[in-house]
């Protein structure tokens, strides 16, 4: 069983605090509960802290969203934006941080618009505030929902690592990246690329180059503890990206020889078997619901295999493999 966090928890105060010690199968730790009590399970659930910030909300924000973002999530007004107030701005960032620590422990399900409005913070605009409204609304109708964690084997790492290519205003992609072990989200990234590509597939690869170090730390970190990892899997549903990882310059033709040589480290780690990328068909692509705000089946598809929600009445929900 994979076991995230110890069993006995310590807190250690400032000072000459006493040391608190908790034993059992279920602990409250910093607006967590962390609960061991089903075999095989460990189940992270932060249901009274969305419940303090949903109390926090004004009036405007009282709806329900099926979906914590818009398609239009990446879309910026920079012709005539209506900044908030100082007042609503300082909501704006509170809320926004708040949600952050929420997206990064037990609702990773938030993590695409979190990463959205997390860039909108210093400066927020009306339009800003729509999409924090519709998350926040989204997280009204799905307060109960929790993250589910289940190992299969501590010996085989997989991710799923996915691009959308220059959806950003100032044309730039978004990758995002996710890690399991079993069933349920280890973890998750959402971010907006630092280099402008020109096509779908370099922004796959330069995606790919960044989540690595991510991948080679949880191997690194594995076989610190005394487990031998016996395959440390990348998941890619783009067969161009997979070329040009596995063998490099080998595989650059014309369209792709201006490709940084950075991008190509994940080639030298290939080769030197820390890890291998393996051809993912895009349907089932699990971190393409952090490279982008979906909606409807899919949204549900892949968010429940991400939480590792129970799906017995739906044939249609995909099972991390």
């Amino acid at each position: 069983m994979f076991i995230p966090l110890p069993l006995c928890m310590l807190a250690v105060a400032q000072g000459n605090a006493p040391i608190t010690v908790t034993r059992g199968k279920v602990h409250e730790h910093l607006g967590m509960t962390l609960d061991f009590s089903e075999p095989g399970k460990f189940k992270v659930k932060m249901v009274d802290y969305v419940d303090s910030m949903l109390e926090s909300l004004p009036d405007d924000m009282g709806g329900i969203a099926a979906t914590p973002a818009g398609d239009h999530l990446f879309e910026v007004n920079n012709d005539n934006p209506t900044k908030l107030d100082e007042k609503t701005a300082q909501l704006f960032h509170h809320l926004v941080a708040k949600a952050l620590f929420l997206c990064k422990r037990a609702r990773p399900d938030l993590q695409t618009a979190v990463a959205f409005l997390s860039t909108r913070v210093k400066e927020p605009d009306a339009d800003d505030y729509k999409k924090l409204k519709r998350m926040m609304e989204y997280l009204r109708g799905t307060r109960e929902l929790h993250l589910t964690l289940e190992a299969e084997d501590l010996h085989v790492i997989k991710w799923w690592i996915d691009a959308s290519f220059a959806v950003h205003p100032d044309m730039k992609s978004h990758a995002g990246g996710c890690l399991s072990l079993g069933k349920g989200s280890v973890h998750g990234t959402s971010t907006r690329q630092k280099l402008n590509t020109k096509s779908s597939t370099e922004a796959e690869l330069a995606g790919m180059n960044d989540v690595l170090p991510q991948v080679l730390w949880t191997r690194y970190f594995l076989e610190a503890q005394g487990y031998e990892v016996r395959d440390n899997v990348v998941f890619q549903d783009n067969q161009s990206t997979m070329l040009l990882a596995n063998n490099g310059r080998g595989s650059s033709g014309k369209r792709t020889r201006h490709i940084e040589i950075r991008c190509f480290f994940v080639t030298d780690r290939i080769n030197q078997k820390q890890m291998r990328v393996a051809c993912c068909p895009t349907a089932e692509m699990i971190a393409d619901y952090f490279t982008k705000p979906l909606q409807g089946a899919l949204f549900r598809r892949l968010r429940d295999a991400i939480l590792n929600i129970p799906q017995k009445h739906s044939p249609a929900s995909i099972a991390m493999p």
